[in-house]
């Protein structure tokens, strides 16, 4: 029987020598420090190409206290997150911007009191070099924990109760308004909102966008609230129906809630946009799909996601963040719904 040993993996000394360079110079390439020339540089990288070598992660992290992973965490169902395209161009969004850094990003889903428990432990436990957060709910604990722990953080929108370091919104308050105010100016005098979820910063500040535009039009408020699912806008606008049977027409503060009031409006004969016009948020892939193709606030959700991104790579690296809390602009897209 014939024994084959496995050969052996390179090593960083192997590396200096083929380079012709120092043991240090080579660590410094390969942690991305600026104190290394150019020609130096070339040379490394040339001779770990040659070589195959790998960086032992386990020994950088030792020595860096960097483990180039981050943590994306969303505060809802699995469910939820593979359902709506919302967090789909998140993902989309921060994955794009860590490819350039050599960062992984970890998904982590928490919503029981417990799961939080083991994640927070986890997260704070040097196990990843900075979290994103998304999807939270009312004064959620966890963002001033991390930052208590040393762990730069950064949350996609901003829970109210909270006052985090650094968060990526849209401008959620102007786009329902202005959705609103197109609906005035078309002549709509019974303009009902399907609401978000109130602990939530966006369910708050598009509702507060519906309000403004209905007083300033000296409108009548009519109201039910969703969970931002499609089922729950169906719900919602049967309330709407038995609460006003002469509504004629609908703000939903997104757009699974706006494809859920349509369907409900379908099956009891209600014509979209001739009786009831409709109104979503956020312009979704499923919008102009939708029949008839749905009227929609524009938010970016994978430009909300390399803002997030952007902005966690420049803490994770202790720059100075010139602006920390980041508002994308809103714009109503017109199709046939409204």
């Amino acid at each position: 029987m014939t024994v084959r040993r496995a050969q052996a993996r390179p090593t960083l000394e192997e590396v200096a020598a083929r380079a012709g360079v120092g043991r240090g110079t080579v660590s410094r390439v390969i942690n991305g420090s600026p104190r290394v020339s150019e020609q130096a540089r070339e040379a490394v990288l040339q001779a770990i190409d040659e070589l195959g070598y790998v960086p032992n992660r386990a020994a950088r992290t030792l020595v860096t206290r960097r483990t180039d992973t981050v943590a994306l965490v969303v505060a809802e169902s699995e469910q939820r997150l593979f359902d709506e395209p919302f967090f789909a161009g998140i993902i989309r969004g921060i994955s794009s911007e860590l490819n350039a850094t050599g960062l992984q990003m970890l998904l982590a889903l928490a919503q029981s009191p417990d799961e939080y428990a083991r994640l927070e432990h986890y997260l704070t436990g040097q196990h990843v070099d900075g979290v994103l957060l998304t999807s939270l709910h009312g004064d959620d604990p966890l963002p001033a924990k991390l930052e208590a722990g040393g762990v730069p953080t950064v949350l996609g929108g901003c829970p109210p109760g909270l006052s985090p370091v650094s968060y990526v919104d849209v401008d959620n308050r102007n786009g329902a308004r202005q959705a609103v105010e197109y609906l005035v100016e078309q002549g709509r005098r019974r303009i009902a909102t399907v609401a978000g979820p109130q602990d939530m910063g966006v369910g708050i500040d598009r509702l507060a966008g519906y309000r403004d535009a209905v007083a300033a039009a000296g409108l009548p408020e009519l109201i039910a609230y969703g969970d931002f699912g499609e089922a729950s806008g169906g719900t919602a606008t049967e309330e709407l129906l038995a609460l006003e049977p002469g509504l004629d027409a609908i703000f939903a503060a997104d757009d699974p809630m706006a494809l859920g009031a349509m369907h409900v409006l379908h099956k009891v004969g209600r014509r979209i946009p001739e009786d009831v016009a409709v109104i979503g948020f956020e312009d979704s892939a499923r919008a102009p799909l939708a029949d008839p193709p749905l009227t929609s606030v524009h938010q970016s959700n994978e430009e909300m996601g390399r803002q997030m991104a952007r902005l966690l790579i420049s803490r994770i690296q202790g720059e100075q963040v010139a602006a920390p809390v980041v508002i994308l602009e809103t714009h109503l897209v017109l199709r046939d719904s409204a």
